[in-house]
């Protein structure tokens, strides 16, 4: 199962955005405290629209917290990591794997990532940027492990319902 950690996030928007795009990939979301906002914020609520009810996640007290309820995998994101995101197989759909972003000041502390410089990985870009927006780096890594596993029970045509046009939808006149 795939999952994404937030570590002490800051900013409301970036992980209402993280919450629709975990919705839309059925990825867990872990919220490691404190947290920036409240999770009631508007903000929050806004860019997360109104998906949030179908978000599957859990908030921990700390780092020790979250690592005493989660095995697996852990894969940590950092602008120091040497190697690219696309570097690890992500392709084992058994296994549990926390893909771990930190707080948009400051990053994952570097006592965490010490312990485990195998998995520290970085979005490779150009020298002209500090960092990516943390919900963009996101995006872009739970889409490759995914990538990976074949996209597993998503969809890949558009539904045919009456909340979506339909998957023959360019097709028609």
């Amino acid at each position: 199962m795939n999952n994404i950690v937030l570590f002490e996030p800051e900013i409301p928007q970036n992980t209402g955005n993280i919450m629709r795009t975990c919705v839309a990939t059925n990825t867990k979301l872990h919220l490691i405290k404190p947290l920036g906002f409240k999770l009631d914020d508007a903000h929050l609520k806004r860019s997360g629209v109104n998906y949030i009810d179908k978000l599957d996640y859990e908030v921990y007290e700390n780092f020790t917290d979250f690592m005493s309820k989660n095995k697996g995998v852990y894969y940590y994101f950092t602008r120091y990591g040497h190697k690219p995101h696309t570097s690890f197989d992500y392709s084992d759909t058994k296994e549990d794997l926390y893909f771990i972003f930190g707080k948009e000041s400051t990053g994952i502390p570097k006592e965490i990532l010490k312990k485990d410089l195998e998995h520290c990985m970085r979005i490779p870009m150009s020298a002209n940027v500090r960092a990516l927006n943390v919900s963009n780096a996101v995006a872009i890594v739970i889409y490759e492990a995914l990538r990976q596993q074949d996209y597993n029970d998503l969809l890949k045509d558009e539904p045919d319902d009456v909340a979506h046009k339909g998957k023959d939808f360019l097709e028609r006149d």
